[in-house]
């Protein structure tokens, strides 16, 4: 939920927190906690995010997200691009920026540079590690794609979630196995194939689920994703869902029968459960 409301107008502004802001991680949490009650995030977007796509970035920081595109400032000299700054929000006192940050046409300037074009106050936040590893989102990226979700949700300080739109599946989950809601999903990096304790989100009402991602082997050979509301019976459910990744219970696997497979997905369930009666503390909470 939001901390503040994302309503606010460009002249109210006099905090900017710059970057990418790809999955909003506890490195990103650094230059957030330096924003005030008149902060924002201002996003140079070039339609790659994929950790946390469009507005989903305000959300997850809590403060309104300014989007510029990237195309539109990377021909900009440094100077200019603090002119432009200066001309989007009249009353900005303060700008943040990562270690790494840079800007200007061929990316020419760098963090310190900000202090020679912009008069007001500059926040360079230090490089932010765990264990060694420095939090980026494209380390985050790789941690989903290998199945580590516990370090992925660890770098993120949440369990990593996708949103999609529930579609018509085979109809053996009714019949055969268990049901499930099938999801059509849009922009969102997908995790590594296989089964996952989730939680799923329907409207305003979170339900501890156990959730699959991949080919289904032992069925139709189709992709799908796929989530299984656990210890609940709901009606018909259309529109937009909300998976939360706990952990990662095992690959995707080929079974032989359709018992053999009903029998995994039971073994799957009972995993779930020990998982997700439990509250996982991650790295946020220590921010």
């Amino acid at each position: 939920m939001l901390r503040r409301s994302t309503i606010l107008k460009k002249e109210s502004v006099d905090t900017l927190a710059i970057g990418s802001f790809d999955g909003i991680h506890v490195g990103h949490r650094q230059l957030i906690n330096h924003l005030g009650s008149h902060g924002a995030l201002f996003v140079i977007d070039k339609d790659q995010a994929n950790l946390t796509p469009g507005i989903k970035r305000s959300e997850y920081a809590g403060y309104p997200c300014m989007f510029f595109h990237f195309l539109k400032v990377k021909h900009l000299s440094g100077a200019e691009f603090v002119n432009l700054l200066k001309k989007e929000f009249p009353h900005l006192k303060k700008i943040v920026v990562g270690y790494d940050f840079c800007f200007g046409k061929h990316r020419s300037c760098t963090a310190k540079d900000l202090k020679t074009f912009f008069d007001g106050d500059v926040v360079i936040v230090e490089e932010f590690s765990y264990q060694g590893n420095s939090v980026h989102s494209s380390l985050i990226r790789t941690y989903l794609q290998e199945g580590r979700l516990e370090e992925a949700n660890r770098f993120l300080g949440r369990e990593y979630a996708i949103t999609g739109d529930v579609v018509t599946g085979q109809g053996l989950g009714k019949t055969e196995l268990v049901p499930t809601l099938n999801l059509k999903v849009l922009e969102y990096l997908i995790p590594h194939q296989g089964v996952y304790a989730t939680r799923t989100r329907i409207a305003q009402t979170i339900y501890d689920s156990v959730s699959f991602i991949g080919v289904r082997e032992s069925t139709d050979g189709s992709f799908s994703i796929e989530t299984h509301i656990l210890d609940a019976t709901l009606p018909q459910i259309h529109g937009a869902v909300e998976l939360f990744f706990v952990a990662f219970l095992r690959d995707n696997q080929k079974f032989n029968s359709l018992s053999e497979l009903k029998s995994h997905i039971e073994h799957d369930c009972e995993e779930a459960r020990k998982y997700l009666g439990t509250c996982r503390v991650y790295l946020r909470d220590f921010l």
